[in-house]
């Protein structure tokens, strides 16, 4: 990036050039941009470990010589062999345990939820402390009546119960981690995820805004586009800062055509550039887009809801026929939308601070979050009784929650429910029953007030 680009960078951090609309700058602060990979936690543990080994009973024997453990140098040696051996083998029984865990997740929910459970930062520092318990334990054995006087130090054995007690405590952590395979962990983690996104990128909704002109930018030349080459690849989130400085600095609107969330295959159109005095350098543009092998939730709250309707839609499966879990999905897809329609989603539009359009972002609409909620959980649960109760009874919660320009999508949703509801279940009783809003699915049937004031007032019938 050049010096004027990372000058206006620069003022839009500090706050002297200001980003209407969409301040991505501002809502990302706590999403992280580049993360180090996670094997970088057993290795520096491994690190600290080597180095204690050979500095710490050297330091020992020289300033504190005097101090000596009343442990007898065969029981010492024992020990510190039994921790050795025992560390490796516990080692190796937390890395099954792993393998485990990811393949039920896979079998069970999803396999794209595998790699965000086996992130956990838990088990890289379970594995880092297993480790460095091992390498003390071998460094600090061959200190044991090294020069044959029968003294075993003091102090590396205490730091080797230390060592092992903590390598005790994070297996007890993994233990208790076994509980995030419960499904109702597995949801509340994946609808975590989505709540935090949406807390971050979009703000309160105040009013409903209109979607970007295009008269505004369409009389602008295109005088570039950039176009992906290489392995597919998915984007995982903008530097929105970094291109509206790339914008400024070319006086250009840009616009992504891609999304985050897309997969970028050979050829296919990331930007469009407009009206720009200058090319902007390709290598400056990518350099604003991180892309990787998979989704993430970073900017996406699309793949909360994405892998919520997964789960449901495995639960659905004839395979493993369990509607219960699907409904429980449900609840967290409520929570969701609940929390998108209170919030401006119309966030694709970013201008400077003199009001001039200057970047244009794809993002999705309150129409692509339902569909996304709905379609395939409806064509799949259309039979299932408990499945389409719910769903009545969460866009009917919608509807009384959201502010009335939410209405019209969520009514639509409703009718195609309806005209479901009416094919699947061709029995003029069961399509009552069905029609019912039932929270738990088939639990409680609510009732509406009108039929609560003839069960209290039977002569209100007559």
């Amino acid at each position: 990036m050049c010096r004027q680009a990372r000058e206006i960078l620069a003022k839009i951090k500090a706050g002297d050039l200001q980003m209407h609309q969409y301040d991505l700058s501002a809502r990302t602060h706590g999403i992280p941009w580049a993360e180090l990979p996670t094997w970088i936690i057993p290795l520096i543990y491994s690190a600290i470990a080597v180095l204690l080994g050979m500095f710490f009973p050297r330091i020992e024997a020289s300033l504190f010589s005097s101090w000596t453990s009343p442990m007898t140098v065969s029981a010492a040696t024992a020990i510190y062999g039994a921790v050795a051996t025992g560390m490796i083998t516990l080692t190796g029984l937390v890395f099954s345990m792993v393998f485990v865990m990811e393949q039920f997740s896979a079998t069970s929910y999803s396999p794209r939820l595998v790699v965000w459970m086996s992130r956990d930062p838990l088990m890289f520092h379970a594995i880092g402390v297993f480790t460095a318990t091992f390498l003390y334990s071998v460094a600090a054995l061959a200190w044991v009546d090294r020069r044959h006087d029968g003294k075993v130090p003091f102090f590396s054995v205490w730091l080797t119960v230390a060592l092992l007690l903590a390598s005790v405590a994070m297996f007890v952590g993994l233990v208790q981690r076994l509980q995030r395979l419960q499904v109702n962990s597995v949801l509340s983690f994946t609808g975590d995820f989505g709540r935090r996104v949406i807390e971050v990128i979009y703000p309160p909704l105040k009013r409903a805004t209109a979607a970007i002109p295009i008269s505004e930018f369409a009389h602008l030349p295109v005088t570039q586009t950039l176009n992906y080459s290489g392995a597919p690849r998915t984007i995982q989130a903008l530097n929105a800062p970094a291109l509206l400085a790339l914008a400024e600095q070319s006086d250009a609107v840009i616009e992504m055509i891609s999304a985050v969330g897309d997969t970028l295959v050979e050829s296919t159109p990331m930007l469009c550039i407009y009206g720009a005095r200058e090319r902007i350098r390709d290598c400056d543009l990518l350099k604003t887009i991180k892309t990787g092998t998979q989704r993430t939730f970073e900017q996406d709250p699309k793949y909360s809801i994405h892998l919520l309707a997964d789960i449901a839609l495995r639960a659905l499966s004839p395979a493993v026929n369990d509607p219960t879990t699907a409904v429980q999905a449900l609840d967290q897809i409520e929570d969701l939308l609940l929390r998108l329609g209170r919030r401006h989603l119309e966030i694709g539009e970013i201008r400077n601070s003199a009001g001039r359009l200057r970047l244009i972002v794809s993002v999705p609409s309150w129409e692509d979050f339902l569909n996304l909620a709905f379609n395939e959980i409806r064509a799949c649960g259309k039979d299932s009784m408990q499945v389409v109760r719910r769903m009545n009874a969460l866009l009917a919660d919608l509807i009384s929650a959201l502010p009335e320009e939410r209405h019209p999508a969520l009514r639509s949703q409703q009718k195609r429910l309806r005209a479901v509801i009416t094919k699947s279940f061709p029995d003029m009783e069961d399509q009552l029953e069905a029609s019912a809003e039932d929270r738990e699915g088939l639990g409680a049937t609510r009732k509406r007030p009108a039929e609560t004031r003839s069960e209290l007032h039977p002569a209100a019938r007559a």
